[in-house]
């Protein structure tokens, strides 16, 4: 893929986004080659839309999403700071772009993860976090999913389906609390759609924290104090229709929820 046509997707998927479209399929010559080349179109879209990067959300973090994603690793996108929102959200149904709500576990940084040559510990990613709460992540993708649906790298080129993090209360001593074996619902206009836990989805959350600490190091971007880190759905993927609530229930630790309105 050459650098013009890195540039050519970057500026569609950076129009796509700003217009809330989406469109069908994509041509060849605009499909990156690699997951490598998909990311640097991503923060060519960064550089085109202009934007200030809050967030971040990481996704395919066990083997049943990994399937589903067409991936066998995990994978990561950049989440504006207009799209970062404190429970209870409204959002318009209308401007939405194949909207998928989930449940996740979400964090705040309270010091930075700079670029460096050594790998991040856990233990150094957890001192890290100013506070975890109970989340959702209401993603999107600019792709149509039809039979032109494009190869996983044009997705990584648009964010990872990147959307909306909508986070709750924090969640108190969560260092000392059971975090893995919590279950958590997802729930739509009040009745149980899904249901999951850490443990099984992603381990911990400071599991894919780590990781996702380690992959922006390795690119030379690093995480910042402040970000917002959605770290991996609990609950799969479902798909929402225009009026419903999502409530992501975690018990004791807390209460998220969306409507498509």
């Amino acid at each position: 893929m050459t650098t013009d046509d890195q540039r050519t997707l970057a500026k569609l998927l950076a129009d796509l986004r700003r217009n809330n479209r989406q469109q069908s399929g994509l041509h060849n010559k605009l499909i990156p080659k690699t997951q490598v080349e998909a990311y640097k179109v991503a923060h060519l879209v960064e550089e085109e839309l202009g934007w200030d990067v809050k967030g971040w959300k990481i996704a395919a973090t066990n083997t049943e999403m990994r399937k589903a994603l067409r991936t066998n690793i995990p994978i990561y996108g950049r989440v504006y700071s207009q799209f970062i929102k404190k429970s209870p959200v409204e959002i318009n149904f209308d401007n939405l772009c194949s909207p998928i709500p989930e449940a996740e576990y979400q964090v705040f940084l309270g010091k930075d993860l700079p670029p460096r040559s050594e790998p991040y510990e856990i233990s150094e990613v957890a001192d890290s976090v100013k506070s975890m709460h109970p989340g959702l992540e209401l993603a999107e993708c600019r792709f149509i999913y039809d039979n032109k649906f494009p190869p996983l790298e044009a997705i990584l080129s648009d964010g990872a389906g990147s959307g909306t993090l909508v986070y709750g209360p924090p969640i108190k001593d969560w260092k000392v609390n059971d975090i893995a074996n919590k279950e958590v619902a997802l729930l739509c206009d009040g009745i149980l759609r899904r249901k999951g836990n850490a443990l099984t989805a992603i381990q911990h959350p400071l599991v894919p924290l780590t990781w996702l600490a380690n992959e922006l190091s390795k690119t030379g971007i690093g995480l910042k104090r402040g970000q917002l880190i959605s770290t991996g759905t609990l609950t799969g993927m479902l798909i929402p229709k225009k009026g419903e609530t999502y409530v992501a229930d975690f018990g004791v630790f807390g209460k998220v929820s969306g409507t498509y309105k």
